[in-house]
């Protein structure tokens, strides 16, 4: 990749919110992250935001951080450009802020039909700790807009979560 491209951590009133929203939009369907029966707007949350050399938006991690559990929830992690690294270096600076800010643990949700987001969670030393069995129905309640099926044709039904010790 020849493109330069600048990882910058943007706190919710910081940025251009007009494209974070919809690069959320492109990837979630909405501005809203539904995870454990919670919706999240995940333009009012801290993020770590990716742009290439002509200021467009190419990756964005988006995570809450509970100072009090000392618990970090990585809501939302995607990349227009795959295999650059791009998606491991959003981590980093995920967990790298988190343990600045005292967390210990950081947690994500991916659903039943993203094998690749697992397989890329667990390279990186996260671990399946619980599976939400049929959750999803509740989370369509919540935002009609996730689908009944999901990737690879596979049907939306369940959460599944992950955490890493930091």
């Amino acid at each position: 990749m020849k493109e330069r491209l600048n990882f910058i951590k943007e706190l919710p009133q910081e940025g251009n919110i007009d494209d974070i929203a919809e690069f959320l939009s492109d990837h979630w369907g909405s501005i809203k992250v539904v995870s454990r029966g919670k919706v999240t707007d995940a333009t009012l949350i801290p993020r770590i935001v990716v742009r290439g050399s002509n200021n467009s938006l190419v990756g964005l991690a988006t995570y809450l951080i509970d100072r009090e559990t000392q618990n970090c929830e990585l809501v939302s992690i995607n990349s227009d450009i795959e295999g650059f690294g791009i998606g491991t270096k959003l981590i980093g600076m995920v967990e790298a802020d988190a343990k600045e800010n005292g967390c210990k643990r950081i947690w994500l949700i991916t659903t039943n039909d993203n094998p690749e987001a697992a397989a890329f969670y667990v390279k990186r030393g996260y671990r399946l700790t619980k599976v939400h069995l049929n959750i999803l129905e509740k989370s369509r309640e919540l935002k009609p807009q996730i689908p009944k099926v999901g990737k690879h044709g596979i049907p939306l039904l369940d959460e599944w979560e992950f955490e890493k010790l930091i």
